[in-house]
């Protein structure tokens, strides 16, 4: 059974490790911050945790058998000068892929968005997959994406506290740097 709770310290080194089994190979991972090393997304988790835009209560893991088999984080994020949440990344060990737990994180982590009264979340993904959660196209909601080539790849999800605020997305700074 996979529980989810709120990351602790000592969880740092396995979600990094679960980050970069989850993403290392995959034809969409950001590059290496350095030649050989882990994924991009690995080393994102760890600049976002020292940055302004990291809200603790958001970075979230799934447990399993007393470890650490998947996590997703969402940061502070703007839609113009509007807050909004970016999401992600979001991984799970490859083994334990397709059985749950990247399903209960996404669950856990838009009940918590809403729950601290986000209005929107938002994130660059497979529609396929992310639609099931309630995402959607941003462009149709009046959300420009940071890189208008990334299409309906970019989605947003509204939660209760949505206003119908439109405008560019930004992420918290350390994506800038992927």
């Amino acid at each position: 059974m996979v529980i989810i709770r709120r990351e602790r310290p000592d969880d740092v080194d396995a979600i990094r490790a679960v980050t970069a089994a989850a993403f290392r190979g995959a034809p969409y991972s950001a590059p290496p911050a350095e030649p050989g090393g882990d994924p991009g997304e690995a080393t994102l988790v760890s600049r976002l945790r020292d940055d302004a835009g990291w809200i603790s209560q958001l970075s979230l893991v799934a447990v399993e058998d007393g470890a650490v088999v998947g996590h997703v984080v969402a940061t502070r994020a703007h839609v113009g000068a509007r807050p909004a949440l970016g999401l992600g990344p979001l991984s799970v060990l490859p083994l334990r892929q397709r059985a749950g737990a990247g399903t209960a994180l996404m669950h856990a982590v838009l009940g918590a968005a809403d729950a601290l009264g986000e209005p929107l979340v938002a994130l660059l993904g497979d529609p396929a997959f992310y639609h099931r959660f309630g995402f959607v196209p941003s462009r149709p909601l009046g959300i420009t994406a940071p890189d208008p080539s990334w299409g309906d790849y970019f989605q947003v999800r509204t939660l209760s506290q949505y206003d119908g605020t439109t405008g560019h997305f930004s992420y918290a700074g350390p994506f800038d740097r992927l």
